[in-house]
Formats: C-alpha cells, sequence, structure tokens
C-alpha cells in the first residue's frame, strides 16, 4: 500500500502517514525500524505494510516508494 509521510519525530522514530483517501495512521518505532529508513521528510511518498482494516490499520513497516 502506498501512502504520503505526514509527521515524523527523529528521537522517537514515530510518525505518521496520510493514506491516498486522506486518512491519517500513525506508525511506531518497531515499523520505522523494519523498513530499514533513517530519515523520513513530510510528504515523501511510502510503502507501507500493515494489519487489520480501516481504523483498526496497524503499520508494520514504513519504508520509500520505489519505482
Amino acid at each position: 500500500m502506498q501512502a504520503t509521510s505526514y509527521t515524523y519525530d527523529p528521537e522517537t522514530r514515530t510518525g505518521s502517514v496520510l493514506l491516498d483517501d486522506g486518512t491519517p495512521v500513525e506508525f511506531d518505532a518497531a515499523a520505522f525500524d523494519a523498513g530499514g529508513l533513517l530519515l523520513l521528510r513530510p510528504g515523501q511518498r511510502v510503502r507501507i505494510e500493515g494489519e487489520g482494516r480501516g481504523s483498526g490499520l496497524r503499520i508494520t513497516l514504513v519504508t520509500l516508494q520505489t519505482f
């Protein structure tokens, strides 16, 4: 699934993304670390993986979107 980086705190390695429908979804440090990223800037396109659906979606991986 694709999304856009919305917020990121480098101290806690947590943040949020906006799904393509505009829904914000938070991610934790474990999801950020799983993607192997060092930094994330607002507005970057990312690829996410998660568990659950709708309001129960929990992001398990955040990485940069590559084409």
